[in-house]
């Protein structure tokens, strides 16, 4: 049964972005369900696991060789070891499910995997700085089960995946068909009510907004020959903006020093934003007095400037863990040693709005997006996915936007170096969008929003509470028997 736990995993990116079938998703839940309940013993159930992992991992975070090969000029078999060997770690934490043979196999379908499963994706996301970049919940952004995304985040999502799942198999396996068919519905008209609830309101008029979209190639993004080119690129394409209050740049979209850039320079995207009244956000890297590398966002424009500096870094990508200095020298990564900014940062005060600001990875972690909220009044991303090519990664960053927006209640826009770039409504919806590997502005009207969901309050911890219970509970049952 191990290859079949192999394509179901395999099968599970389909509900992903950029093929959004979430059927596929489903059904491999399903699949994997009626896998572990006839395991064997433990341990089958841990190798099942294991597969279902490695053929999930494997084909949904294949783009990390893109970045090594590609980028990293890694050689082709070093590259592809280094991504199986990086699939195949993120694999043993399904592998760490092992079923309980002492509760019925309906109880294992319907409450021990789904809380197992959900904890498992929960602790991705924190785990040696987490990977939370293949969750569940993010392939049901289109259907009811989504309601349940601004009440727990993206894991409640995932558990409700998970516990519809368990039911299908209850009544494909012909257990407790009637109960199974009654709770199934009761999920979906839960979703439903949840889904069509607005948890935020409107705050003031409308604003215009552009995102900046400058489609500097990475083979070249850090090239000094083509510097200069580069911000005229970006400098052109800001004061072409129209009347738009937010003029908004992608990450490092100046790839030198902040206090290496010619003031000239400065001046002139600021004069940007101050013709139309308003502001400009900067994706620009910073050096402290102390030393520090930073990846930034600096505002100029009629506003007092402020800065966002990243607080989630990548490993590898923007800081080296201890003794692994070598792999950073072997990829040649430039601007590898930043340091973390600061988690007290607050909403950018720009355009009149309480904007918060996250950098590129930062958005696949919704426990850090709510740090700034509810004071902050739209979100706003900038990101360079031109690291990872033409693969699944920047359709997959955008789904992982669309559910920020959607827990948070706020409206999210991501301008990016190379696509994709986007505007998304509170609810998850994507409203424009330019296509990737194109230069342009996205021009849209912005609309702040004020309230605060379940999840802003409470983060995921109602979700991994419920799983906990839910896992005491089997414990339980199965000591009393």
């Amino acid at each position: 049964m191990n290859w079949l736990a192999l394509l179901a995993g395999a099968a599970a990116v389909l509900g992903f972005s950029p093929v959004d079938f979430f059927p596929a998703t489903f059904a491999s839940l399903v699949v994997l369900a009626h896998l572990w309940v006839r395991a064997a013993s433990p341990r089958d159930a841990a190798r099942l696991g294991f597969f279902f992992g490695l053929g999930l991992y494997g084909a949904g975070a294949s783009w990390v060789y893109v970045s090594l090969h590609r980028f990293g000029a890694m050689p082709t078999p070093l590259a592809a070891t280094a991504t199986l060997a990086w699939c195949a770690f993120l694999a043993l934490f399904p592998a760490l499910l092992a079923r309980d043979s002492t509760a019925p196999r309906a109880l294992q379908a319907v409450l021990l995997i789904p809380a197992a499963w959900t904890l498992i994706e929960w602790s991705l996301s924190w785990f040696l700085t987490g990977f939370p970049w293949l969750a569940f919940g993010n392939t049901a952004i289109d259907n009811p089960l989504s309601g349940f995304a601004p009440v727990g985040g993206v894991y409640a999502v995932s558990l409700a995946m998970a516990v519809a799942a368990g039911l299908v198999w209850c009544l494909v396996a012909g257990h407790a068909r009637r109960i199974s068919t009654g709770v199934l519905a009761l999920l979906l008209a839960c979703g439903y009510g949840l889904r069509a609830t607005e948890w935020t309101a409107p705050a003031g008029e409308p604003l215009r907004v552009a995102l900046v979209q400058g489609n500097v190639p990475q083979e070249v993004k850090f090239d000094p020959g083509r510097y200069a080119r580069t911000l005229e690129t970006y400098a052109r394409l800001a004061e072409g903006s129209g009347e738009a209050k937010l003029i908004v740049l992608p990450e490092t979209a100046v790839p030198r020093f902040l206090d290496m850039v010619d003031p000239a320079l400065l001046e002139r995207l600021k004069g940007a934003a101050e013709r139309n009244g308003g502001d400009l956000l900067l994706g620009v890297p910073v050096r402290t007095a102390a030393g520090d590398y930073l990846n930034s966002v600096v505002s100029l424009g009629v506003s007092p400037s402020t800065r966002y500096d990243k607080v989630h870094l990548v490993p590898f990508g923007e800081f080296v863990p201890p003794g692994f200095g070598w792999i950073v020298r072997v990829l040649s990564i430039p601007l590898a040693d930043f340091a973390r900014g600061t988690t007290s940062q607050r909403p950018m005060a720009v355009a009149g709005l309480r904007v918060a600001v996250n950098v590129c990875y930062e958005d696949a972690y919704g426990a850090e997006i709510i740090r700034q909220l509810p004071e902050a009044t739209l979100l706003v991303n900038v990101s360079n996915v031109a690291w990872f090519g033409d693969s699944l990664a920047p359709a997959q960053h955008l789904q992982l936007a669309r559910m920020r927006a959607l827990e948070t209640g706020r409206m999210y826009l991501t301008a990016a170096n190379t696509g994709i770039t986007a505007a998304i409504a509170a609810d998850g919806t994507v409203l424009k969008r330019l296509p990737q590997y194109t230069e342009g502005l996205l021009e849209v009207e912005a609309q702040g929003r004020t309230g605060a969901t379940p999840y802003v309050r409470f983060g995921d911890w109602p979700a991994v509470l419920l799983c906990l219970a839910a896992l005491m509970f089997v414990a339980l049952r199965g000591r009393s028997r």
